[in-house]
């Protein structure tokens, strides 16, 4: 504590405040630093379990052998079959889970997801006008016309936002409608379409990682990796977004443009995830929070936390789907539902009416 003796032991008082914020601050920046490297540390963790799990029975051992290239038939398992579907899960995750987390930034809403703002139902009939079209022959068809339907979804819910002012509840309220009417177009095409049809249109809404190749993750990696800088370069807009689009725009912030630069990259990174995958549930409402209660609010952390939570929990549930009732394979749609469900209960039974 500082006693003032003289005139200027109050200028004095303030700067070792002043000393003691910026350390405060420094520690503060340190430890959330230190979090998102034990994130880190747990997807490579769950990387490594994932490659270990399969139909072929493969150690830990054997795994490393198959990466550096002593085994032949390990390193086609290995290098052909699962390093894509990990590879292909963290993107996936990551583009959800960021995805979500600026959804819920720039919509204000807790419960803010790709899925809120119709980009998913979009895709989903996207990929249903792709199965119907081709009988479900090319997945290169489907994927695209997905990824298409989710971007058509996006400019139609910014169109609507513009002719009534970008707000946040006219966002939310136009991706509602839009959700509405592709979930009820979907329906319309299952109801006319064929029993083989229908089975293919169910098998992609469950979601799933077993039909990606190099080719689609790299489509992906165009879609999902490039809009993290400029997220990036958001995060302090993003920061005073949350307090209110009053207090953001006195403070200089462009709150219009970045709601839709906000939209239109959130669609881009889950149509990239969406239309390869399929409809993959909970991990863009799910990571934000988790990351938010480990990490805080501040989006120059939360936005990687949240991606690498993200990442985490689609390989864990895609691990947990192919051992927990081996040799069939669950759906990762289903375990992403089982792993979020209860928390997303928890959310609303534990955490404090200010939380929201």
């Amino acid at each position: 504590m500082c006693i003032p003796k003289a005139v200027d032991a109050g200028s004095e008082c303030k700067n070792h405040a002043v000393l003691d914020g910026t350390a405060w601050y420094g520690a503060t920046s340190a430890k959330k630093v230190v979090s998102i490297g034990l994130l880190f540390g747990l997807l490579v963790i769950s990387a490594v379990a994932g490659l270990s799990v399969g139909a072929a029975k493969l150690g830990l051992l054997d795994v490393l052998s198959a990466l550096v290239g002593k085994s032949d038939v390990s390193s086609n398992i290995v290098w052909k079959l699962r390093v894509p579907r990990i590879v292909m899960a963290v993107l996936a995750g990551w583009g959800l889970a960021v995805g979500g987390t600026v959804s819920q930034a720039i919509l204000r809403n807790p419960l803010a997801s790709p899925f809120t703002l119709g980009v998913a139902s979009g895709a989903g009939f996207g990929a249903v006008m792709g199965i119907v079209l081709t009988g479900g022959l090319s997945n290169g068809i489907i994927a695209s016309s997905a990824f298409c339907f989710a971007l058509v979804t996006s400019f139609l819910i910014l169109a609507v936002a513009h002719l009534k002012s970008a707000s946040s509840e006219t966002l939310i309220l136009a991706g509602v409608a839009f959700m509405y009417l592709f979930s009820s177009l979907t329906s319309f095409m299952q109801y006319v379409s064929t029993m083989e049809e229908v089975h293919q249109i169910v098998f992609w809404f469950f979601g799933s990682l077993s039909k990606v190749g190099w080719a689609e993750i790299g489509i992906a990696a165009l879609m999902i990796v490039p809009p993290v800088p400029a997220l990036m370069k958001w995060a302090w807009d993003l920061n005073l977004l949350m307090v209110g689009d009053d207090s953001a725009k006195s403070l200089g912030v462009n709150v219009a443009r970045l709601r839709t630069g906000g939209v239109i990259l959130a669609s881009l990174m889950a149509a990239g995830a969406i239309c390869f995958c399929g409809v993959i549930g909970f991990i863009g409402l799910v990571s934000p929070h988790i990351a938010r209660m480990l990490i805080g609010s501040d989006h120059r952390f939360l936005l990687p936390a949240s991606g690498i939570l993200g990442a985490v929990l689609v390989l864990s549930a895609d691990t947990l789907g192919r051992s927990v009732w081996a040799p069939q394979v669950i759906p990762i749609g289903i375990m992403t539902s089982f792993i979020g469900v209860p928390f997303f209960f928890y959310l609303l039974v534990r955490r404090k009416k200010e939380y929201w």
